[in-house]
């Protein structure tokens, strides 16, 4: 008789998380966060309740987490380090490529139903925006701050400008666009941001 190799439990486990960021994501895109739960989640990922909470304390954390994942795949198929904005040694392009990147998540449909009914949610629910903001946005903004003051030692930023107000110039507003839908979001308009906000809008 022939022995069967065990099963690999970490390969099992991998299966499972994967399905489970899968269905948090879709689940709060086509129901919204009120109404997506723990059960809704496991049930769509074809898991029990106890392996969510085995890894999970609840929806939220799931959520978030499922976010990070997307975020960091969605980087590293754009060529990016996902806790990295690259250092060419020419500011412009940098930005220009990792907003670029940005656009592409943006539209993608697996991120963009979840992530305006998380965004939604977050006006209304305060703790949840907390936690939207201090794990998923702040650092990334971080990740942009590091660039500029990494600009600032190269001589390429003025030595007074403060980085964490100077990256809302072309960040902020492609948040706004995007989430109340003013206007399409594309590489010319974040390439444009970069540009009127390295150079400005006075006469050169």
């Amino acid at each position: 008789m022939v022995d069967k190799p065990a099963p690999d439990a970490s390969r099992r486990s991998e299966k499972s998380r994967r399905a489970i960021y899968a269905a948090a994501l879709a689940l709060v895109g086509e129901a919204g966060y009120p109404k997506t739960t723990v059960e809704a989640i496991a049930a769509r990922a074809g898991v029990g309740k106890q392996t969510i909470y085995r890894w999970w304390s609840s929806k939220a954390d799931v959520l978030l987490e499922a976010f990070l994942d997307l975020a960091g795949q969605a980087a590293r198929a754009a060529g990016h380090q996902p806790d990295a904005i690259p250092d060419t040694g020419d500011l412009a392009a940098d930005l220009k490529a990792v907003l670029r990147a940005t656009v592409d998540e943006l539209l993608d449909p697996r991120f963009e139903a979840p992530s305006r009914a998380l965004a939604a949610e977050g006006l209304v629910n305060e703790a949840l925006g907390r936690e939207f903001v201090s794990r998923l946005l702040e650092p990334q903004l971080q990740l942009y701050a590091a660039r500029l003051r990494s600009a600032q030692d190269a001589g390429h930023v003025r030595q007074d400008v403060d980085p964490r107000i100077a990256l809302e110039l072309f960040v902020s507003p492609l948040a706004q666009r995007w989430l109340q839908r003013t206007a399409p979001i594309s590489y010319a308009y974040t390439d444009t941001l970069v540009e009127y906000a390295l150079h400005g809008i006075a006469p050169r």
